[in-house]
């Protein structure tokens, strides 16, 4: 219910809460709202946190009413259910913002992977170092694998020298979080993005 509206009575003196319009997808439903509850007795919760202890359903409704707020079932399983006052649109819109959240911060956890040879070039092996440094300030994971064909593998030192190289030349923005290790033909290394990676660019921005 949005704030400043006049509150009507149904026919019973009861306050009556306007039914929300906006249709939300099932798999977001999960609270019952104003006059979807239909517990007779609630433990009411203000929308400052405060307990308001046992109230009848039509005594936690009034409250809401005078507070141009809603009604949420937040806890349907409790005895009795629990209810607290709140503004659900802004509710439903921090949610979102929340969800949203967590997905980039997934995003940003994603393990991105670039092939090398032992015979790759210094021209490509810097295209690679730079993809991994963009991969890295961006708050991926970088994973450089390595592969090996025929005799080549009894050269695997010079791949793992080629790795470390690639870290060390990479320390500025990476951590090792895993170091050259060989399984079969493949010999991969893990970076992540300095802990500190955010800091020193927040810095650096202040100095130019």
């Amino acid at each position: 219910m949005a704030h400043g509206q006049g509150v009507s009575l149904n026919y019973g003196g009861e306050p009556k809460i306007r039914r929300h319009r906006k249709k939300y997808p099932r798999s977001e439903r999960r609270y019952r709202v104003n006059e979807q509850i239909r517990a007779p007795r609630v433990r009411l919760i203000d929308v400052d946190g405060r307990q308001l202890g046992i109230v009848t359903l039509r005594e936690a409704r009034g409250i809401a009413a005078m507070r141009g707020l809603d009604l949420i079932e937040v806890a349907p399983q409790a005895d009795p259910p629990v209810c607290k006052i709140m503004d659900y649109g802004k509710y439903r819109y921090e949610q979102s913002k929340r969800q949203r959240e967590h997905l980039r911060k997934r995003r940003a956890t994603e393990l991105k992977i670039l092939r090398l040879r032992p015979s790759t070039d210094e021209h490509d092996l810097e295209t690679k170092r730079r993809q991994a440094e963009t991969f890295l300030r961006q708050g991926h994971k970088v994973q450089f694998s390595l592969f090996f064909r025929g005799r080549e593998i009894t050269h695997h030192q010079l791949g793992r020298e080629m790795l470390e190289r690639v870290a060390e030349e990479l320390q500025a923005v990476a951590e090792v979080a895993r170091r050259p290790s060989l399984e079969g033909r493949q010999m991969t290394m893990i970076l992540t993005p300095r802990a500190d990676l955010e800091a020193l660019e927040a810095a650096t921005a202040e100095e130019d």
